[in-house]
């Protein structure tokens, strides 16, 4: 999907200023203690709404900013400079947008979107099983078309937003026997709720919110299906069985490209705050950012962080032109999230024994680096896509 938007660079930076503000007023006096109550952000949630960032990449006619994956990879490492957890609320559910933006039928965009880019219906990527992560063929989770309707069985885990939102792009299998397996998958829209009454639905039951090293505050949750039924009209992405693991894999292009910017944000504050701090700690009788081993760490860091920026760049921008964008994403995700966490973990020993305390932000950044290495595919598995990818251009 090419993004055709009539937002000006001015534009761009006039949102980028105003979101800047924002972290700075509200955010960074209230991170801190949330992330450490592993409470969710209610009142910031509702600023997101406000700024618009749960429609930012939702085309115009649907009520959405249209903004170009570029600008939108900016905000988010903009955001994780601050607090990455809030990211996570924005980008699962834009991954769901985008899939019905990309594969939707007429129908579905018209119903869904709107409400979507306002955020009056949040949600997210419901693709991951407890057997079935990197290998989404492996979802056990089944459809079967019964009437008009779908009837879902099975269960989802470590999904975002599966609790505080309200409706998921949820992978399933149509076809069990499918072979090649992915050839009976199918993606469908799933209210946890009756949209037009808000009645609760049966047969969809959410369960614990987990308990996690870091990423905290967003909601990562599990959520069940028994004898749930849903539309196929509005539900059946697209209308069409079958395309489901091409419909996730495409979102996750986007996913990747996320994380990416996570990892940026994070290398960069943590750069920063390393930065700082040596130049104001002594040992030996001097600043320890005039220590050559010092300066060797802060060296690679800042280099090391500024190509994660620069592959960030590249892959957004290969996304805004509609092509397939596995290899750049795939590329972004691997070397911005390693970057983010070698970074964090150097400026933890810059800090010495005040980077493990939590009067600093080093400890959290910290924690939530190693997030970024896993989730939306894990870094051993992006070599494996690069390669690949490598090779099949290669030979075209």
């Amino acid at each position: 999907m090419n993004v055709q938007t009539d937002i000006s660079p001015a534009d761009d930076q006039a949102i980028l200023d105003a979101i800047s503000k924002w972290l700075e007023r509200k955010v960074a006096p209230v991170a801190a203690q949330l992330e450490r109550d592993d409470a969710y952000p209610e009142e910031l949630v509702q600023d997101m709404r406000e700024l618009g960032l749960f429609g930012a990449m939702i085309a115009p006619e649907y009520g959405g900013l249209g903004l170009s994956a570029t600008t939108y990879t900016r905000i988010i490492a903009l955001i994780s400079e601050e607090w990455m957890s809030l990211t996570g609320v924005i980008n699962s559910h834009l991954m769901m947008a985008l899939i019905v933006q990309r594969y939707g039928t007429e129908a579905q965009k018209t119903y869904w979107l709107p409400r979507f880019a306002t955020g009056e219906l949040r949600g997210g990527l419901g693709l991951t099983e407890p057997d079935a992560g990197t290998d989404l063929q492996a979802v056990r989770t089944v459809a079967k078309r019964v009437g008009e309707n779908y009837v879902v069985n099975g269960g989802k885990m470590w999904i975002t937003n599966c609790i505080q939102g309200h409706v998921l792009a949820l992978l399933v299998k149509t076809d069990v026997n499918a072979q090649p397996r992915h050839h009976g998958m199918t993606m469908l829209i799933v209210p946890k709720f009756n949209v037009e009454t808000g009645a609760p639905l049966a047969g969809v039951k959410v369960g614990r919110k987990l308990s996690k090293l870091g990423y905290r505050g967003v909601d990562t949750g599990e959520i069940a299906f028994e004898d749930y039924e849903c539309p196929a009209d509005l539900c059946l992405v697209g209308g069409e069985e079958g395309r489901g693991f091409y419909m996730a894999t495409g979102g996750l292009e986007l996913g990747r490209i996320n994380i990416a910017a996570r990892g940026v944000g994070i290398a960069r504050r943590a750069l920063r705050e390393a930065v700082a701090y040596s130049q104001q700690r002594k040992t030996m009788g001097k600043l320890i950012c005039e220590h050559q081993a010092i300066q060797l760490k802060l060296g690679e860091m800042a280099a090391k962080t500024k190509a994660a920026e620069l592959l960030v760049e590249h892959a957004a921008r290969a996304f805004d032109t509609g092509v397939r964008v596995d290899m750049e994403a795939g590329m972004a995700k691997w070397f911005a999230s390693e970057t983010a966490l070698e970074v964090a973990t150097e400026a933890m020993r810059i800090f010495g024994g005040n980077g493990y305390s939590t009067e600093y932000p080093i400890e959290r950044l910290y924690r939530d680096a190693p997030l970024l290495c896993i989730g939306e595919g894990t870094n051993e598995m992006q070599r494996i896509i690069i390669a690949r990818q490598l090779i099949a251009r290669s030979k075209a």
